[in-house]
């Protein structure tokens, strides 16, 4: 463990690279030239310290920009790195590793997902992570006032009537205003495509001819946009919590509507518990608890948390079935006397990390693709509102695209028929990224196959249910290199038991 006033001095110095969003400063180094070597060092507090003997280091990459002026600005890119425990005949290379987001910060993942993945694939590599341009120790972007959305309580996120549906719209042209004034002229170049370009120059500055890639979430988004970019240099690939080949747009819309049926297998679920949760025998009663829940909220804020909170915290427990019995209890302890503590979170949502992970999230969207118009935002929210009343609309970021600054001229290009075939993982019940998206993404990378967790609800599969199927699918052919033969079901533990 480096002692603490050493993190400290590096976390200063990697902050310091990360001020201002660029350098300034030309490239020296030509196409043509040797790729430069990362001097790896002690990391920022941020980053825990895995058990020992392993030990972690940082480092940080000036990449140009934009890729395709490489003379130009640069930007500092912070990376991370766990040794493989195994001996020299045991170590596959380097595997790479994205948490998702887009907004999530890779730096400390290499160390607490390397904690959670097999022993064989520890002991055969040195696990990377790294946090995304504009993320992060990586030039973090910063969207100020970003339309209201730090403001409590704020607006209520679901407009219902003209009026409301016009000042919804407002607060998305002020959300693009204030990334255009954060992001300045780096606005375009924050994207999925250009971040891709970033990952093979870490390849190239650890001396690696290939990479091996584990992506989550988002990260399967971003894994697959490297494997179209850059298919000679992967080696094995694993997605996992797949996204989708499609418009950034779409998925969220997507996604609502899975959390949509998501809230009513967890309204049947508290109901199968009324005895444990006391807040309704059926599923109808359950619902009507919640939305006393939310009417209250948002007619009477209690001590800033109103709808718009209440809404993210709803957002963020379904995700997770683990979460479940923390919302159900929150739901009861409101009804009971008012209290919200078990409903808000422990984070502050306008700390600085939030608010670094909810403008990098809308950057890189609105970098990755095509945007909706104005009127298509109000027309969804409408055939939304028409499916349910109260829908949870807080996973629709790239509704701020309508107003965006930057117009792209091309969508992110994920796989192709030059990529290499990986391993696609999914929960066939996830509601953040639905399983219908690992289905499209495998036509795009031929020779894939899909390792499915059947009866389970939850985002995140591979190193994080726990599930020795899926994880001991992964690791073979992580540590192995070989494919399984066909697609791969796995039994899941179906929905949890409520706890305490």
């Amino acid at each position: 463990m480096a002692p603490p006033a050493r993190r400290s001095s590096v976390a200063c110095a990697l902050m310091a690279c990360a001020a201002t969003l660029l350098t300034g400063a030309p490239a020296h180094a030509h196409a043509d030239a040797p790729a430069p070597t990362l001097r790896f060092g002690a990391c920022p507090d941020s980053v825990p310290d895995p058990p020992a003997p392993e030990r972690v280091a940082c480092a940080t990459l000036a990449v140009p920009l934009d890729r395709h002026h490489p003379e130009g600005e640069h930007l500092r890119i912070a990376v991370s790195r766990v040794r493989a425990s195994g001996s020299p005949a045991e170590r596959r290379g380097i595997l790479l590793v994205n948490p998702g987001g887009p907004g999530g910060s890779g730096l400390p993942y290499a160390v607490t997902k390397r904690a959670k993945l097999p022993e064989s694939v520890r002991r055969s590599y040195d696990i990377i992570g790294f946090d995304p341009r504009g993320v992060g120790h990586s030039t973090p972007a910063d969207c100020g006032r970003m339309g209201g959305l730090f403001d409590g309580p704020g607006a209520d996120p679901v407009p219902v009537g003209p009026r409301a549906e016009r000042a919804h719209l407002g607060s998305l042209r002020r959300m693009a205003d204030d990334c255009a004034a954060g992001a300045g002229g780096a606005l375009p170049y924050l994207s999925t495509e250009q971040t891709a370009h970033d990952m093979d120059a870490i390849r190239a500055a650890l001396g690696e001819r290939r990479t091996s890639f584990l992506g989550v979430s988002y990260g399967s988004y971003l894994g697959a946009a490297y494997a179209a970019h850059f298919p000679r240099h992967v080696s094995r690939m694993v997605l996992d919590s797949v996204v989708g080949p499609e418009e950034w747009y779409g998925f969220d819309l997507r996604q609502t509507r899975a959390l949509l049926r998501q809230r009513d297998v967890f309204f049947r679920w508290t109901a199968e518990h009324t005895g444990r949760f006391r807040l309704g025998d059926s599923p109808e009663a359950v619902r009507a608890a919640y939305l006393r829940v939310r009417t209250g909220l948002a007619t009477r804020p209690v001590d800033g948390f109103g709808a718009a909170a209440f809404d993210r915290a709803v957002y963020r427990a379904l995700g997770r079935t683990e979460r479940w019995t923390g919302l159900a209890d929150g739901l009861h302890a409101y009804l009971s006397d008012g209290d919200i503590g078990a409903l808000r979170p422990t984070a502050p949502f306008d700390g600085p990390e939030s608010r670094n992970y909810e403008a990098a999230n809308r950057i890189v969207k609105c970098a990755d693709g095509h945007a909706p118009t104005p009127r298509q935002v109000v027309a969804d929210v409408r055939r939304l509102r028409r499916l349910d009343p109260q829908p949870v609309l807080t996973g629709i970021e790239a509704s701020s695209c309508a107003y965006w600054h930057h117009r792209p001229a091309h969508r992110t290009r994920l796989g192709g028929p030059g990529a290499p075939p990986v391993l696609l993982i999914a929960s066939a019940h996830d509601p953040v990224t639905p399983i219908e998206g690992a289905h499209r993404l495998r036509r795009l990378l031929p020779g894939s196959r899909l390792v499915t967790l059947h009866q389970d609800y939850s985002h995140g599969v591979f190193a994080s249910r726990g599930n020795p199927c899926v994880d001991g699918a992964a690791a073979a052919y992580l540590v192995d290199g070989a494919l399984p033969a066909a697609d791969v079901h796995c039994a899941g533990p179906g929905l949890p038991e409520p706890r305490g």
